[in-house]
Formats: structure tokens, C-alpha cells, sequence
């Protein structure tokens, strides 16, 4: 029986961590109030490519100014924390 690798586990090991970033951004109409909007994704750190493609998505197409950005994030899993199975056992 063959089973699929999720695809959120291969990219934690080629090395994407969890990152979550939460946005505050001016409301178009009405500039002196603060939205939050939160984003989240596997990305590599420390350059955060695809939140940096994000944002600049934002900055060309949305009217709300970025007001600050914060950013999470976390390594999952590892290379080094995984090893191969040589056996597998079935209990019925």
C-alpha cells in the first residue's frame, strides 16, 4: 500500500517554516482607523519570499495603506529530526 507525502511536510523539509504574519492597515475611507488582516503560509526565513510577494500584491492592488507588519514564525519539523522506518508492524 502506497501512501502520499503531504505536500506541507516535504516543503518543512526543504526547509519552508510556518509563518504567520498579522497586517495592520488604514481603512481607505476613513485613515486614522486600523484594520488587522492575518497571513499565513509556509516561507522560507529569514527573507520571507512569499510574504514580501504578498505584500507587494497588496501595495499595487489594494487601497488600504500597511500601517506595520508583524511576523511568527516556526520550524515544524526538520531534515535532522527525521529518520527512515525500517520495519512496520500491523496489530489487528
Amino acid at each position: 500500500m502506497a501512501t502520499r507525502v503531504c505536500d506541507d511536510f516535504v516543503r518543512q523539509l526543504q526547509g519552508f517554516s510556518l509563518t504567520t504574519a498579522e497586517i495592520l492597515y488604514r481603512l481607505p475611507d476613513h485613515l486614522s482607523l486600523l484594520q488587522t488582516y492575518v497571513w499565513q503560509d509556509y516561507d522560507l526565513a529569514p527573507e520571507f519570499p512569499a510574504l514580501r510577494k504578498f505584500l507587494d500584491f497588496w501595495r499595487r492592488t489594494l487601497d488600504g495603506p500597511l500601517y506595520s507588519v508583524r511576523i511568527a514564525h516556526v520550524r515544524l519539523a526538520r531534515p535532522s529530526e527525521i529518520r527512515a522506518v525500517t520495519a512496520e508492524f500491523a496489530l489487528h
